[in-house]
């Protein structure tokens, strides 16, 4: 077929659109937030440009294709070796050599951005080494949008702006304008799998068609660069909310000279850098490099518009296999990977961006206390699960700020923290999902980061001098770190011959009714993506190391010792570079054996997150993390990017896996680097730089013992030792109205109020109750003017 020019393209409306491998090398954006634009980098090539929000991917790729025009069509990602280097320090600046496999020719890219306009510069150089092929290579940029979040519905047009020839593509209130600093001689605009640029020149070496529009469909933009004077170009890619707008910026910023952009885009971030004494360098094995580089991943993962909104990675994990009804990727805002992410840039030196997420975090903040499961940096929610350890982690946040002595300025936080502690309260201490987003139950890593959320709650009463509520609080947090082996530990596990006492990775009940006594020897647990019914005491993770790493248990407590010889027997993977672990046994998250993606069913492998979480336990043990920071930064890929998972079986070539190396799992992950940063600020300071002191003198250096016993409507207690007080918590006023002699005898009490938490409580002392008594009550709620109309019981038990 022979098109003539300005003919419309066929094959309308392309092939059905996938994503791009989440195999990311390297990702930037300039650090001024007048550019709204960032990038993603992988085998060679750009693959998403995400605008006008960090959560807004709108292209799968851009690449060159090099013909000679009669023997061969080179596509970048796939022909060519690849080699990134970064060569300005603290920096998100990309210098890529792609060169032919027998060495005949090599482009050289250097990749930016704009640093004031919302535009990606790929300035190129064709550097051609073979004597016979001077004169006849030819190279076209290929580029195939997906704006505003979707591959379908794509309109792409050949156009002119003063006569400067132009490639646009559109979907909605999207826009983007191609350009080339040589001139585009020949444009084509066609359907993916029909009439693409790629396509055409696969067939016969030459671009032969040139095609002026492509409408409604997955469409690719494909222009020849103009190589008559020189090999050596500046390609624009400009988005914006018109055409008219986004053509303008693109030639604004073909004005100004690559090295000028260049240098104001490298000073930006060079201008990031903290003091000195947030130099890290002697903690790490790599001189550095991979510290200051991940400092800048967690940086360039934060939005312009929404500052402190920071989405968990620029990535789809196995997102070549991901279609248009995946709109979120990883690209979301999780509560609690923001914190781990703001958390790690304080430990970095970083002041602005951790207040900002605290801010941010704040303004999302449901009536409720809660904070959405994750959601887009707009603040609207996308998944809907309740997660405990994600209400309790913005207390955390501010609890360090503060600690840092990060001025707040006007803004208080005492409020977002207080509304936050009475919702853990009201929910607790079951939680809905753990931090895995599968489970319900007891949870020792959800526990740990509540109990450490409410001791920090509470200090920040006590600033205030709201005496009650400090204590009121902290109660219930000793409540909570006195039954953690009731709840979490099993005396019956059957993984390690001679180890029976140790953490499950939880204890599973029914989120809407949860059993308050479920017995851990005992429950069974589904896992997800295929992982099958087993017990829960015979499932085990690492997530009770949070209990050591926040301060909530010591690192040398019998139970914490004999379950991490477990999890060591049971989920520790020796890989070339270092020791990695899987989130627990039987886990279906992941590659599947023979390397194909995870398709809701897989095997989970190890994250490079676990191995920090390990370093962070052998510190606090005593012993050198440094051989986990060296494995962390040996898990690194080419770009120094860390991945969500880690292939940690044999090498399976066919499959594309090698043993220690990323999976198709999402990368870069931000907490992994975030992990990685705080696991090297740890090591400076020789203490876990996220352990929360008051806790650990609370509950580790002189342990304070639980005097309550909690009922809520939510955890409704059937037995509490004897000689505790009952305290019953509820979320409005009422009247008690109870026995102790099967309602022979009527007793009715007043609850109390304790206002800054919204809630309302009544003791009853057990001392001089006998064992086997049983308090029955129920309630007349005061605003309401009704009783509950049913009765509830508790026995008493147990030693006085």
């Amino acid at each position: 077929m022979n098109p003539t020019l300005n003919s419309i393209a066929f094959g309308a409306p392309g092939i059905e659109p996938r994503w791009t491998s989440s195999a990311k090398e390297g990702l930037g954006t300039a650090y001024h937030t007048s550019c709204r634009l960032w990038f993603t980098l992988s085998h060679g090539i750009v693959n998403e440009i995400y605008y006008p929000h960090v959560d807004q991917p709108n292209t799968r790729d851009f690449q060159f294709l090099i013909s000679d025009g009669e023997t061969f069509c080179h596509e970048e990602k796939r022909d060519l070796n690849h080699k990134l280097e970064y060569p300005e320090r603290d920096c998100p600046f990309y210098r890529l050599t792609n060169s032919e496999r027998n060495g005949r020719y090599r482009l050289v890219k250097q990749v930016l951005t704009d640093p004031h306009r919302s535009v990606l510069l790929v300035h190129a150089k064709l550097e051609v080494l073979d004597k016979s092929l001077r004169g006849k290579l030819k190279l076209y940029a290929l580029l195939a949008p997906h704006l505003a979040r979707h591959g379908a519905g794509n309109s792409g047009w050949c156009s002119e702006i003063s006569g400067l020839k132009l490639l646009r593509a559109e979907r909605g209130d999207t826009h983007l304008v191609m350009g080339c600093s040589a001139g585009f001689s020949r444009r084509s605009v066609g359907y993916v799998g029909a009439s693409d640029g790629w396509r055409d020149l696969m067939e016969n070496f030459k671009m032969d068609w040139e095609f002026c529009a492509a409408e409604n469909g997955n469409i690719a933009l494909t222009g020849e660069i103009d190589l008559q004077h020189r090999h050596e170009f500046t390609i624009g890619i400009a988005l914006g909310g018109s055409c008219q707008s986004t053509g303008a910026k693109l030639l604004q910023s073909l004005a100004d000279p690559f090295e000028a952009q260049r240098e104001n885009y490298v000073r930006q971030w060079q201008r990031t850098v903290v003091n000195p004494e947030f130099d890290f360098a002697p903690q790490t094995a790599h001189g550095g490099h991979i510290y200051r580089l991940s400092r800048c991943v967690l940086l360039a993962h934060e939005d312009k518009i929404f500052e402190g909104a920071l989405v968990a990675s620029m990535s789809i994990p196995w997102g070549e296999t991901k279609d248009d009804h995946d709109l979120g990727g990883y690209h979301l805002v999780w509560t609690r990977d923001l914190v781990q992410s703001a958390t790690a840039l304080l430990a970095s030196g970083q002041r602005g961006t951790p207040l900002r997420a605290l801010m941010w975090l704040a303004a999302i903040q449901h009536a409720d206390g809660s904070f959405p499961q994750n959601s887009w940096i707009n603040g609207a929610a996308y998944w809907s699960g309740m997660q405990l350890d994600e209400i309790a982690a913005p207390i955390l946040l501010a609890w360090r700020l503060q600690r840092e002595g990060v001025g707040l300025g006007l803004f208080d936080p005492c409020v977002m923290i207080l509304r936050a502690a009475a919702c853990l309260i009201r929910q607790g201490p079951v939680t809905a999902q753990e931090r895995w987003e599968e489970n319900a139950g007891y949870s020792p890593s959800t526990l740990a980061t509540v109990i450490a959320g409410l001791v920090c709650a509470a200090e920040f009463a006590r600033i205030k001098s709201h005496t009650s509520t400090t204590d009121f609080i902290f109660a219930y947090a000793d409540w909570l770190a006195a039954h953690l082996e009731a709840w979490t530990v099993t005396t019956r596990g059957e993984l390690v011959e001679g180890l029976p006492h140790h953490y499950l990775r939880i204890n599973p009940t029914d989120p809407r009714t949860p059993d308050p006594h479920a017995n851990p020897n005992a429950t069974m647990i589904q896992i997800s993506n295929g992982g099958g019914m087993h017990p829960a005491r015979n499932v085990v993770g690492g997530d009770f190391l949070q209990l050591v790493r926040l301060g909530i248990r010591a690192a040398n407590d019998p139970i914490v010792r004999d379950s991490v010889t477990v999890i060591d027997r049971v989920l520790k993977r020796d890989l070339p570079q270092g020791p990695g672990w899987r989130r627990y046994n039987h886990d279906g998250y992941g590659q599947k054996e023979d390397g194909r993606a995870f398709d809701g069913t897989g095997v989970g492998h190890a994250w490079p997150i676990l191995t920090g979480e390990r370093g962070h336990y052998e510190l606090a043990a005593g012993h050198d993390p440094l051989p986990f920071i060296r494995a962390l930064e040996e898990f690194t890929n080419a770009g120094g990017l860390l991945s969500e998972q880690l292939w940690d079986a044999d090498d399976l070539p066919k499959g594309g896996q090698q043993c220690g190396r990323p999976t198709g799992a999402a990368m870069p992950l931000c907490w992994s680097h975030a992990e990685y940063i705080s696991l090297v600020r740890s090591a400076h300071d020789g203490v876990c730089f996220d352990r929360i002191e008051p806790a650990f003198q609370r509950y580790v250096a002189a342990p304070v013992e639980s005097r309550h016993e909690i009922w809520t409507l939510r955890h409704p207690l059937r037995q509490v030792l004897t000689g505790k007080i009952l305290r019953l918590i509820l979320a409005t006023e009422a009247t008690v109205v109870w026995s102790t002699d099967h309602w022979k005898t009527i007793r009715k009490s007043d609850t109390a109020g304790i206002a800054a938490l919204d809630l309302w409580f009544a003791d009853f002392p057990t001392k001089t109750m006998p064992d086997g008594s049983v308090i029955e009550f129920t309630f007349f709620w005061k605003e309401a003017q009704r009783w509950e109309g049913r009765n509830f019981s508790v026995a008493l038990g147990g030693p006085k």
